[in-house]
């Protein structure tokens, strides 16, 4: 099929209907990136810090297993925190909005009156437009906390959003370990397990930022390059300071 007629085809009113019904409150795309970048940045960094002090594979496996099941439960934890207490604001809203509608039904009219008014209705298309939203009580509520408040479609499940959140985290946090994990498997069999860990978690950077790429206006090759920069910066950023601390180390 053509580009045109994949086009075509998007627009047909039985593709515009399902588009448009579509529950748009359950992507979790957000919630995987930010986990998976956290993850690997943060996971890398403590092997970057711990390589940097020059510690054994054992150590920073232990390390590195702590970092990531804490940090990605905290990070979990703060997402499902965070969605939930946006799930309960948007409750109250919508609870004042059918308040404010039961009381002051007027006015509430008028409200809506005004909102499609300053969208360049006038007149009795104005009037027809207000009589139909306000005839339906969840259609009035709804156009109120769409317009009023910005909020549309389903709210978003906290768990959902939760773990996602951490599953990216796990998965992709868990990629800087991997040669680690082969040295403590079979000693030397990736020389210093420090740098095909660093190509690994390369390859995970480039890779979430290619994928994310895909839903947002950017060529992969520069989502890829980008989130790949973030966390080789990160990285340097810890693996200096384990340099610098590497005499208390070795002191132990």
């Amino acid at each position: 099929m053509s580009h045109h007629a994949d086009h075509e085809a998007e627009h047909t009113p039985e593709a515009i209907r399902a588009r448009l019904e579509a529950d748009t409150g359950q992507g979790f795309l957000k919630d995987s990136i930010y986990g998976a970048i956290d993850g690997a940045v943060t996971t890398f960094a403590v092997i970057s810090s711990a390589a940097g002090a020059g510690l054994s594979s054992g150590i920073v496996i232990v390390l590195g297993l702590a970092n990531l099941l804490a940090d990605g439960f905290s990070m979990a934890a703060g997402n499902f925190s965070g969605t939930r207490a946006e799930n309960q604001a948007a409750r109250k809203a919508r609870r004042e909005e059918e308040e404010e509608i039961e009381r002051h039904p007027e006015g509430e009219r008028e409200e809506i009156r005004q909102i499609f008014a300053a969208k360049g209705f006038e007149g009795e298309v104005l009037e027809e437009i207000v009589s139909v939203i306000t005839a339906d009580r969840d259609r009035w509520i709804d156009t109120m906390m769409q317009e009023e408040h910005g909020q549309s479609g389903q709210p978003p499940s906290a768990w959902k959003a939760a773990m996602a959140t951490f599953i990216a985290f796990i998965l992709i946090g868990g990629v800087p370990l991997a040669a680690f994990l082969m040295d403590l498997a079979q000693p030397g069999i990736v020389g210093n397990p420090f740098w095909p860990a660093s190509l690994l978690t390369g390859l995970a950077f480039f890779a979430i930022g290619a994928v994310k790429s895909r839903f947002v206006d950017q060529h992969w090759a520069l989502g890829g390059a980008e989130t790949l920069g973030i966390g080789a910066l990160a990285a340097s950023l810890a693996y200096a300071v384990g340099a610098l601390l590497r005499p208390l180390a070795e002191g132990i």
